[in-house]
């Protein structure tokens, strides 16, 4: 069965072997496709996968021999579904693979803001350690965990794991989500409104998914209900922030900093104002990627066309 993969370069950029995938069909892959690239890359495939490429209903409608349409992610927006379920066009993804790399991200993220590593590093290789005539020094204050309020936005598994790690250094859970769940391990955690896991909250975590109705909620009014020494973490959706919005609140002072892995636009813009921003870190949408994480989900590929090709499809969106 002809196999095409339409972006295969984030998900195996050298180390990750297209094996699983290989052992189920004929494949061919391609490292990234544009736009006007993809019918005539696409149009002998029964089976596409694609992780950014967008497969809208005027591309699927050219493309006869598609059976099935593999997401390389969790999220399959990138995918007209009701097109594909018009033309009876089966859509899998990979629903859990980068939960634990995704929760470890959070925190070295945090670490580094409270720790300064990279600071540090940078000051002893400028010989300010060695000039400064004491055995220790510090170019910023080093914050404890133990004992802050650590805010979760959305409380699936990512958020689970991402809390449970908060937990471990000794830090009080505040949650928000849309449905209240009685989870083990989380009896002592507070269940609050949005804006309360704001105000309240040292560390703002997002793990909510991006929806019509939540785009760029956390706007000017709900940041400035934050303290001005909490940290907002986004990684989940860039369009879940208003960057602008963001940008002034952290150059104006209004929250103590920001650590995130995913912006609206990726790549960003050169001139984009969170590049500039005080007490930002930013990392470029990695947080999936540890190479565990991607070594499961080419696996979770590889059987959810295997169960399609057997007649018993797995994880359909």
């Amino acid at each position: 069965m002809k196999i095409v993969v339409l972006d295969g370069g984030t998900l195996n950029p050298g180390d990750n072997p297209w094996t699983p995938v290989e052992e189920v069909g004929d494949v061919t892959v391609w490292a990234a496709t544009t736009a006007d690239q993809t019918v005539s890359r696409s149009v002998d495939a029964a089976i596409l996968l694609t992780n950014k490429v967008v497969l809208t209903r005027q591309t699927l409608d050219q493309l006869p021999n598609l059976k099935m349409i593999a997401v390389t992610a969790t999220g399959y927006n990138v995918v007209d579904v009701e097109a594909a379920k018009s033309r009876g066009i089966v859509v899998a993804n990979v629903p859990v693979y980068s939960t634990l790399s995704v929760a470890q991200h959070v925190f070295a993220m945090l670490l580094e803001f409270c720790h300064r590593i990279t600071d540090h590093g940078k000051a002893i290789a400028e010989g300010q350690w060695q000039s400064c005539g004491q055995f220790c020094f510090w170019v910023n204050p080093i914050e404890e965990l133990a004992g802050k309020k650590f805010g979760v936005i959305g409380f699936g598994r990512i958020g689970q794991a991402t809390a449970r790690l908060a937990q471990a250094f000794g830090m009080k859970v505040l949650i928000h989500s849309r449905t209240k769940k009685d989870i083990a391990g989380f009896e002592g955690a507070q269940w609050l409104s949005l804006e309360s896991v704001f105000e309240n909250s040292d560390i703002v975590s997002l793990h909510c998914p991006q929806t019509d109705t939540n785009a760029q909620f956390v706007n000017q009014t709900l940041l400035s209900r934050m303290k001005t020494t909490a940290i907002l973490i986004n990684t989940a959706r860039g369009g879940l922030i208003d960057e602008h919005a963001l940008a002034t609140a952290l150059n104006e002072h209004t929250i103590g900093g920001a650590c995130l892995d995913v912006l609206y636009t990726e790549p960003p813009a050169v001139d984009h104002p969170l590049l500039s921003a005080e007490r930002c870190i930013l990392t470029p949408h990695v947080a999936w990627t540890a190479l565990q994480a991607r070594q499961r989900l080419m696996q979770v590929t590889a059987d959810n066309i295997r169960s399609f090709i057997a007649g018993t499809p797995v994880n359909t969106v």
